[in-house]
C-alpha cells in the first residue's frame, strides 16, 4: 500500500478503490491518464483517499503514485490481469493492469472496503455453448467488498448475469432506482429486488453483511441519468452489428469484450468512450459519498 493509503486506513477515513484496466485498456491515450487523475482528484476533493490498484515490476501496488499511473496509460505491453494471472504477474515482474475481479481482490485483502468501477464483467451471449462468462462474478461471491458500477455492460446476457449474481449470493442493490442499468444505457430491462437512495442506507448493508459474516460482495448498480446515457436506438443498432462481425470473425473468449468495445467506439464517433467516462465518474462520487458515510 502506498502511505497516503495506509494512513488513511489506520485512521479510519474512507478510501475508494480504483481499478487500472481502464487506463491501459479501456481508454485510448492521452484520455486515459487525463481520466485516471481526474479521478483520484475527484476523490481527494471529497476528502476520499483514491487508492488505484495495479501491479507494478511484479508487485500488486494498492494506491499507485503518479510515476506508476504515467507508467500504466503509456507503456506498450501492461498486461490485462485478473486473479488466476496475479501469481504468474508477480513471478515474472511484470507491469499488469487489473480488472475488476483483481482489483476488487487486493483492495480488500488491503482492507479497503469500497471499490468503484464502470461496468462489470458477466456471463457472455451464448454461453451455454462456450461456457464464456467473467472472472468477475465468482470473485465478487468470495470478496466481501462494496462495488458501484454502472451495471453490467450492456455487450453482455445481462439476464444470465444477473441470475449468476444470485445464484452466487452477491447481493444487487439499484441505486435510486428499482431497475438494474445497462452500463451505455440507464436501464438494461431488467429489476433488482433491493434498492438504496442515500449512502448511509449502503453504508448499513455493508454494517449487517458484516455482522452476518458474509464473504460476498455488494453491488451498487447506478445507473446515468437518461440524458445522458447513449441514444438507445444507436446502441441497438451499433450492439446488433458488432456481434454480427465478432461472429463472422470467430472471436471467443478475452477477445470479445475488447472488440465490441472497440467497434461501439468506433461506430459511435466516440460518444460511447464519452459516455463510459460519464459513468465512471458518477460510479466514482457516489463511491465517494459511501465510503465516508460508512467512516462517518
Amino acid at each position: 500500500m502506498s502511505d497516503e493509503v495506509a494512513d488513511a486506513l489506520a485512521a479510519e477515513r474512507p478510501v475508494v478503490a480504483l481499478e487500472s484496466t481502464i487506463i491501459a485498456h479501456g481508454l485510448p491515450r492521452p484520455r486515459n491518464l487525463e481520466v485516471a487523475l481526474e479521478l483520484e482528484a475527484d476523490l481527494r476533493s471529497a476528502g476520499v483517499v483514491p487508492a488505484t490498484v495495479g501491479v507494478v515490476d511484479g508487485r500488486p501496488v494498492v494506491g499507485m503514485d503518479r510515476p506508476a499511473l504515467e507508467r500504466m496509460a503509456d507503456g506498450d505491453g501492461v498486461a490485462k490481469a485478473s486473479v488466476r494471472d496475479l501469481p504468474a504477474a508477480m513471478a515474472t515482474g511484470a507491469d499488469a493492469a487489473t480488472t475488476v475481479a483483481a482489483t476488487a481482490f487486493l483492495a480488500r485483502r488491503a482492507g479497503v472496503r469500497v471499490f468503484a468501477t464502470g461496468g462489470l464483467g458477466g456471463v457472455h451471449r451464448g454461453a451455454s455453448d462456450t461456457f464464456d462468462e467473467s472472472a468477475d462474478l465468482h470473485t465478487l461471491a468470495r470478496t466481501p467488498i462494496t462495488v458501484v458500477c454502472a451495471g453490467v455492460k450492456s455487450i453482455l446476457d445481462v439476464a444470465a448475469t444477473l441470475e449468476r449474481l444470485e445464484s452466487l449470493g452477491v447481493t444487487v442493490v439499484g441505486y435510486g432506482t428499482g431497475r438494474f442499468p445497462g452500463f451505455y444505457l440507464t436501464e438494461s430491462g431488467h429489476t433488482v429486488d433491493w434498492r438504496a437512495d442515500d449512502p448511509a442506507t449502503v453504508a448499513r448493508m455493508m454494517a449487517a453483511a458484516d455482522d452476518l459474516g458474509l464473504s460476498s460482495a455488494i453491488v451498487v448498480a447506478n445507473p446515468l441519468p437518461p440524458g445522458e446515457q447513449l441514444d438507445p436506438a444507436l446502441h441497438d443498432r451499433i450492439l446488433g452489428e458488432a456481434l454480427a462481425e465478432a461472429g463472422r470473425l470467430d472471436l471467443q473468449g478475452k477477445a470479445v469484450t475488447p472488440f465490441l468495445l472497440d467497434h461501439f467506439h468506433r461506430a459511435s464517433s466516440g460518444a460511447s468512450l464519452e459516455v463510459n467516462v460519464r459513468a465512471v465518474r458518477s460510479n466514482v462520487a457516489l463511491a465517494g459519498r459511501i465510503a465516508r458515510a460508512r467512516s462517518g
